[in-house]
């Protein structure tokens, strides 16, 4: 492996110390990443638009400042990617749908602005199914987007673009944003870390006209990359106040590489296997134990949980769905008039079921939602996290929207194998972190889930997961 290969795979840490000691050039930087990106983006398809010219010409006046000795910020010419989904002023912002091929944002999202405020440089767009409707990516426009471990296998979605150009040694940082599990899905399925904050703890402007219909279900933004210090920093840039947003935390997030190293003594962990509700693949089940046992290995202290719910697995995710289909219909429904040829059947067909919900429908599910919100808090009463499978099953075909058996046992392949969007209807902060790999070397993500505003618990037990076992020196690409 050459130098420029190991240079693919450094974090964002690294490349930000190499950069300010003018060890490296950030022109160089980014002509290595550049080239990286046309060589293996054709075989996984992760950018679906790359800004080749804007982000040379950003990295030349990252390099002048460095020569004067001068500094943008935390992420000072970092090559980062933007999901598709996300407006970025001047570049393509497609969703994922041919309705939207030519539509260039006139500005960017308080996360973008943010991101490039500490110096992070926009390499392009990572593709998303439509409108990010599913949990795996692929959409009409742009194709599918392949797991870089196994180009037969899905990266997962709706981020799964993002997790695929991170786990490539594309780009170090990837922007995500999870309504149902579209962080923490694909970060499973590809092998990185997947984080998602409290809901409210970065601005969320996605959809300016509808800024109210980030709560049902609760979609967060957050970041996707190798390893768990450069999701802290990324996080770092990108939480805080925005009174363009009625739901976003009025508390900034300080970055202190010292917080990661202050694991809570004596940490009380909750596991659940299930979540009293899910068929779990063997391999995928002995991982996640494993991961458990090594949490155990570091001073925490877990024990399994079994988890009930007075409601069915079936009526926990109508309630879901209820929520997200409706919410599709709400945002997606005036393009039926003009841009049906435009839509996927899918998205036609989930925006007439949406439209379709009655009231009382939509209001009983807060009823639902407030029962999972109890269940889940009784877990934080006693605990201080709790872990879990971050999926079902391990990396599946691109061809398929998911397994139709879990174990040799009939699965619904839309719903029976994502213990994610559970935290969706919470908005508790969640991540998922490489546990281990498949005896066929793909890898297997555990979830963790800790109590509103407690990232930090999240983050530092990651962490101490990562140094005492770090899953970063297993790369699925040259």
């Amino acid at each position: 492996m050459s130098a420029a290969d190991d240079l693919h795979y450094l974090s964002a840490k690294q490349l930000n110390k190499l950069i300010h000691s003018k060890e490296l050039s950030t022109v160089e930087l980014m002509d290595l990443t550049l080239e990286r990106i046309n060589k293996i983006n054709p075989e996984i398809n992760a950018f679906c638009t790359i800004s080749e010219e804007a982000a040379r010409n950003k990295a030349r006046l990252a390099e002048e400042k460095i020569m004067k000795n001068e500094s943008s910020g935390l992420l000072h010419g970092i090559p980062t990617a933007i999901k598709d989904l996300t407006p970025t002023k001047g570049i393509t912002t497609t969703f994922g749908s041919r309705a939207y091929k030519n539509f260039v944002p006139e500005h960017d999202s308080e996360c973008v602005k943010r991101l490039k405020a500490a110096g992070a440089i926009v390499t392009g767009k990572t593709n998303t199914p439509e409108f990010g409707y599913k949990g795996t990516t692929d959409n009409d426009l742009f194709g599918v987007t392949k797991n870089p471990w196994d180009t037969n296998l899905t990266a997962g979605g709706s981020s799964g673009g993002s997790a695929a150009a991170v786990a490539a040694g594309l780009v170090p940082l990837a922007e995500g944003s999870d309504g149902g599990g579209s962080i923490r899905i694909p970060a499973s399925l590809c092998g990185v870390y997947g984080f998602k904050p409290t809901f409210g703890r970065i601005p969320f402007d996605l959809n300016i006209e509808n800024l109210y219909s980030a709560h049902n279900p609760f979609v967060h933004l957050g970041t996707l990359t190798r390893t768990v210090e450069d999701a802290y920093l990324m996080y770092s840039v990108m939480a805080g106040p925005d009174q363009k947003d009625p739901f976003c935390l009025p508390e900034t997030i300080e970055y202190d590489e010292k917080r990661l190293l202050a694991l809570p003594e004596e940490l009380k962990v909750a596991y659940s296997r299930d979540l009293g509700l899910f068929r779990i693949d063997h391999e995928v089940d002995k991982l996640t134990q494993q991961g458990v046992y090594k949490l155990e290995s570091l001073g925490c202290k877990a024990e399994e949980v079994e988890l009930s719910f007075d409601y069915s697995k079936k009526e926990i995710d109508r309630a879901f769905y209820t929520l997200w289909f409706s919410q599709m219909a709400i945002n997606y429904s005036h393009l039926l008039e003009k841009h049906s040829h435009d839509l996927s059947e899918d998205i036609i067909k989930i925006i007439t079921k949406g439209r379709e919900i009655n009231i009382m429908d939509y209001k009983k599910v807060e009823r639902i939602r407030s029962h999972v919100w109890s269940k889940i808090q009784g877990i934080f009463n006693e605990y201080d996290l709790l872990i879990t499978p971050t999926l079902a099953v391990p990396p599946f075909p691109h061809n398929l929207k998911g397994p139709d058996e879990i174990n040799g046992i009939k699965a619904n392949p839309g719903t029976d194998w994502m213990l994610t969007s559970l935290f969706n209807l919470t908005g508790h902060p969640a991540a998922s972190m490489p546990a281990g790999f498949t005896e066929k070397g793909l890898p297997v993500g555990m979830q963790l889930i800790a109590p509103r505003f407690k990232e930090m618990t999240i983050l530092q037990t990651s962490y101490a997961f990562e140094q005492a076992y770090p899953w970063t020196g297993k790369r699925p690409v040259g």
